[in-house]
């Protein structure tokens, strides 16, 4: 496996946002070969207030050329590490859209798009758009060169086989996820449905430590200090709000808190928010981020907790089915997901093993870390957004 860093020439920090979407501009991108001629990775970060995890975009070999999967935002750098893929392998065939609605993955597509003007734009069905449904035009897809997974056949299937998760009609809108095996190397690429997260930070973070040591801190007056302690703190706890988005051990201060911390010596620059840091960690978020990563660790993935309680609350034999289906599949060796760590060993009987254990345990739990998750739920179901039942 071997990997090339790309970042952008321009390394100052630009004003940033009254919305903190991270990484405000700034998209360094680890480009990493994975199956050597056959699959590459180029991974960014991507959250919001320095929340920020990587975000992939998986590019396959094909017959003749390449395969973009789940496209990620095309800066100069991306563009110009897939032209050099282009020159070895040949140019960009098809461009994949595998869910209807992870925003983070259907944004790019545009841009991807008009970077590969003759590449197919293959996407899942049921894509809708919030509050007014539009059509796919509308949202940026090129008419003419789009095609529908599923109605208009799929890509490249003597190479690849495709593996449905849905459609699953939740009133709002529809989940529905494609997933992609590639059966010549066993690589089972994924979007959201399936994570691997590494008990320790992914290699992208040493493009850009600064979410880990923002997150590492007990305060706003403390300075970013680089140092593979508190990169491990700022990771478990990154984890924790990317997964539960208000863990049970942290809790806001009182405004006047956070701005007398603010301005503190060594904290005045837009990379520290200028001291604003509106946490406050409670003993227990350590055991509770050691808690989650061995339940991922168990199998080596799992189904993320925002999807269980969020999409799947009251539909678990659901998505263990499609366990069961990728479990059929024998040539699977690898997990490939959009998400945290990748490549992971993965074989059929433990796709088979973690479809047991998830029917015998505790499924959506509404209390400790998953209380924040729970009330959205319960208000989304009070307000007619959701079903009640599928």
């Amino acid at each position: 496996m071997t990997a090339t860093v790309t970042a952008p020439a321009d390394q100052h920090w630009p004003w940033w946002p009254l919305l903190p979407i991270y990484p405000y501009g700034r998209r360094p991108t680890l480009v990493r070969e994975l199956i050597p001629g056959r699959i590459w990775s180029f991974e960014q970060l991507h959250g919001v207030w320095y929340v920020a995890v990587p975000i992939r975009m998986t590019v396959v070999r094909v017959e003749d050329g390449l395969m973009l999967y789940s496209p990620i935002p095309p800066t100069g750098e991306v563009l110009e590490a897939l032209r050099q893929l282009e020159r070895g392998h040949g140019p960009v065939r098809a461009i994949v859209l595998p869910t209807s609605s992870g925003l983070e993955h259907k944004l790019p597509v545009p841009a991807m798009a008009r970077a590969f003007p003759s590449a197919l734009v293959w996407v899942s069905d049921c894509q809708w758009s919030f509050p007014l449904p539009l059509p796919a035009g509308w949202l940026g897809f090129p008419k003419q060169r789009t095609r529908v997974l599923g109605k208009d056949g799929f890509p490249y299937r003597d190479q690849l086989r495709w593996i449905p998760l849905g459609p699953l009609d939740l009133g709002l809108g529809t989940f529905l996820e494609v997933a992609c095996l590639d059966l010549a190397t066993g690589s089972l690429l994924v979007t959201d449905a399936l994570v691997a997260i590494p008990s320790s930070p992914p290699l992208l973070y040493d493009l850009d430590p600064t979410p880990l040591l923002f997150h590492a801190r007990d305060k706003g007056t403390e300075p970013l200090i680089d140092t593979a302690a508190n990169r491990l703190s700022g990771w478990k706890r990154i984890v924790l709000f990317a997964n539960y988005f208000r863990p049970a051990n942290v809790s806001v201060p009182g405004s006047a808190t956070i701005l007398s911390q603010m301005f503190a010596q060594g904290c005045r620059n837009p990379r520290c928010h200028f001291g604003l840091y509106p946490f406050r960690w409670s003993s227990g978020w350590e055991a509770d981020a050691d808690a989650l990563m061995a339940g991922f660790n168990g199998w080596g993935f799992a189904l993320a907790p925002v999807l269980e309680r969020l999409v799947f609350p009251r539909v678990r034999e659901f998505f263990v089915n499609w366990l069961y289906e990728l479990a059929r599949q024998d040539a699977i060796r690898q997990l490939i997901a959009c998400h945290y760590h990748a490549p992971l060993p993965l074989t059929a009987d433990r796709l088979q093993a973690c479809g047991e254990g998830l029917l015998r345990g505790v499924w959506a739990p509404s209390d400790a870390s998953w209380t924040t998750l729970a009330r959205i739920d319960d208000l989304l179901l009070e307000l007619g957004v959701v079903k009640e039942g599928f």
